[in-house]
């Protein structure tokens, strides 16, 4: 079981209704993105990494790890917003920093520091409101909630084999991994490069396989077309819709008053 998966069972709000949680992280994701005001964006993300780390009590240590592997991709991306170039001399009041280097001008401007900071606020607060569902919500009971929502079938079906699925290449690939590193298979990086490739190949051959054991063992089940699931029960909490009311009233009142500032 994945770590994540793990926490999404065992954490303090589990017994909470999952439509209380997925109304609280998808709205407040939409807010972020219509707003686009730092201010909005950083109250949502301390919000959501409190009831992260202190009400469902994910440690700290995992949820700032789980945090770094956005942040690495968005730091090695914001680069280009940052940092201007230009082949002559700039001379604009905005600037705020700027070298030379030979007959080229790189300088940072008030703008483009501004623009990096909201999106990094932005990303931060979204990927919050992602990482505190998933952390909060198995998917039995997101799935249970889309069913309520009158989804198509077939599309909460393809959600759930493709969950499944995720395991068993994690399964199946660490196995291989296993298997060729006591055979020195990663030994250089020519060999290394060699045993990546057949161990790709080799996981989507078994994976296949694991597919036609689990269509046999479906259809031996009596599958008919629809995979019939047990809905957990849960009871509405007048005090988490308050709570959630409080928190949007709070980020309107920010973005009215401070929306624009940085």
């Amino acid at each position: 079981m994945l770590l994540i998966d793990k926490y999404a069972y065992f954490n303090g709000l589990r017994n909470v209704h999952p439509v209380e949680k997925i109304t609280l992280s998808l709205c407040l994701l939409l807010f972020i993105l219509i707003a686009k005001a730092p201010l909005v964006s950083l109250f949502a993300f301390i919000v959501l990494s409190t009831f992260i780390v202190v009400v469902a009590r994910i440690p700290l240590s995992y949820y700032m790890k789980l945090l770094a592997i956005p942040m690495f991709f968005l730091f090695s991306g914001i680069v280009t917003i940052l940092i201007s170039f230009t082949d002559g001399q700039t001379f604009n009041s905005d600037v705020i920093w700027s070298t030379h280097i030979g007959d080229w001008q790189i300088f940072i401007s008030k703008e483009s520091l501004n623009r990096s900071v909201n999106l990094v606020f932005m990303v931060l607060s979204s990927v919050s409101c992602l990482y505190f569902l998933i952390l909060t919500t198995p998917l039995t009971a997101i799935l249970q909630v889309l069913r309520k929502l009158k989804l198509p079938p077939l599309f909460i079906e393809l959600i759930t084999l493709t969950y499944r699925f995720i395991f068993v290449f994690l399964e199946e690939s660490v196995t291989i991994y296993q298997s060729q590193s006591s055979r020195l298979g990663y030994i250089t990086i020519r060999q290394g490069m060699k045993s990546l490739g057949l161990l790709i190949s080799v996981l989507f051959l078994k994976v296949f396989e694991r597919t036609k054991q689990l269509t046999i063992a479906m259809n031996s089940r009596g599958y008919e077309e629809e995979i019939l699931f047990f809905d957990q029960s849960y009871r509405y909490s007048s005090v988490n819709w308050f709570t959630i009311a409080i928190i949007f009233a709070g980020m309107m009142i920010i973005y009215v008053q401070f929306g624009g500032i940085l």
